[in-house]
């Protein structure tokens, strides 16, 4: 592929800043879509337009408007039927058009990867009301674990202890579900040892290629922190990159997908996929060669990728909002970056709501556990400010 290329980003979080500084940097012209605006991709791309990506004619006029040579997907929200048809007439879509279909719906992705790919997940069953979900709790047995189909970042997702939990657990689904399906997928509550995400890179000419695997701890079905590398064994990390391997090739397309899964002492266990850069791989800001958002860049222009690696103890820990606030100032910023091996990445966020990842600190120490404590400490010590 001939540079500049000009790309249209659809969703501007702080994923996709950080993939518009990757790919600006390879002289590509980034156009960042978002809901609303100054969102974080939209303060550093080239031309940035705000829509309802899930009204298909304002997500088309946009497309046509611009006329990108690639598409970049970087939300659920979005109308993906839409994407098809530019996929037809030449344009590219990051993976492809399938693949983003398909990962955009959580009942989708599941049904493909258990019941076509025969790979294993936890028991799971969908439901559209409380009744549905009162019975599907009783056939898998308590604890489950219920979330909306469509949704992100954890977002409705909770742990239903038992029967007299469905109420709630369905009332927080619906507060967290993205897009215009009022359903949940009631999954098997796995007790694993750790889980991990594998981000697996589809090349345009080359083999997949995986990234070491990063461990990550969730609250609220979200990510808080993430680690790499993970230590696995051999057998659990081959098997893991089997199943990632499997299901990215039948997606289909290029980039980098975030593969979760849950490791026990004997299996591995697929949970969820992303098409795109993950939040627990924001880790690789400071701990790989390249960032997951740099070979995302590579893989979709087609540029080669010779080698992925590790060099260290590395890990990141989100610093999260605590209350709705149209205003927000940061504190104690220069009081982590003494930590030594600490750096602070503030996503210039506009506003904010309770749990919002408003910044994330990366740490590099002598090994996890010392990576981990100084990306903690230094959440800690930068703290959110809403001025009156």
């Amino acid at each position: 592929m001939r540079l500049p290329v000009k790309i249209l980003l659809l969703g501007s979080g702080e994923l996709g800043k950080e993939f518009v500084i990757s790919a600006k940097r390879l002289g590509c012209h980034v156009i960042a879509c978002d809901s609303y605006d100054n969102a974080p991709a939209q303060q550093v791309a080239d031309e940035y337009v705000t829509i309802n990506m899930l009204d298909s004619d304002a997500l088309t006029s946009t497309i046509l408007k611009y006329q990108p040579q690639i598409i970049v997907p970087e939300i659920e929200a979005i109308r993906t039927e839409v994407l098809f048809d530019f996929e037809e007439k030449g344009m590219q879509v990051v993976p492809s058009a399938r693949a983003v279909n398909f990962t955009m719906n959580r009942d989708w992705i599941r049904d493909l990867t258990a019941n076509d790919l025969g790979v294993r997940t936890a028991r799971f069953a969908y439901a559209e009301s409380q009744n549905e979900c009162t019975k599907i709790g009783r056939a898998i047995g308590y604890p489950v674990v219920m979330k909306p189909v469509m949704s992100s970042s954890g977002k409705g997702q909770s742990i239903v202890a038992d029967e007299g939990d469905i109420a709630r657990a369905w009332d927080y689904a619906g507060s967290g579900m993205r897009g215009d399906r009022e359903r949940v997928i009631i999954e098997e509550f796995i007790d694993f040892d750790y889980e991990i995400t594998l981000l697996t890179v589809r090349q345009k000419d080359g083999k997949t290629l995986f990234c070491p695997p990063i461990g990550h701890r969730q609250e609220r079905g979200d990510y808080q922190e993430s680690w790499q590398p993970v230590e696995m064994d051999d057998d659990l990390l081959a098997e893991a990159q089997n199943v990632a391997e499997l299901v990215t090739s039948n997606l289909g397309g290029t980039g980098i997908f975030g593969v979760e899964m849950f490791v026990t002492s004997s299996e591995v266990i697929f949970s969820e996929l992303s098409p795109r850069p993950h939040d627990t791989g924001m880790v690789t800001l400071v701990s790989q060669n390249l960032s997951e958002f740099d070979i995302h860049a590579r893989a979709i222009l087609g540029l080669p990728i010779p080698e992925i690696n590790v060099n260290g103890a590395f890990a990141s820990h989100v610093v999260l909002a605590d209350r709705d606030s149209d205003k927000v100032e940061y504190f104690g910023v220069e009081d982590a970056m003494k930590i030594p091996g600490v750096d602070v990445r503030i996503f210039g966020k506009p506003s904010s709501r309770p749990y919002r990842r408003m910044a994330v600190c990366l740490a590099k120490g002598v090994d996890l556990e010392d990576a981990r404590s100084k990306a903690r400490k230094a959440s800690e010590l930068v703290q959110i400010v809403y001025p009156d």
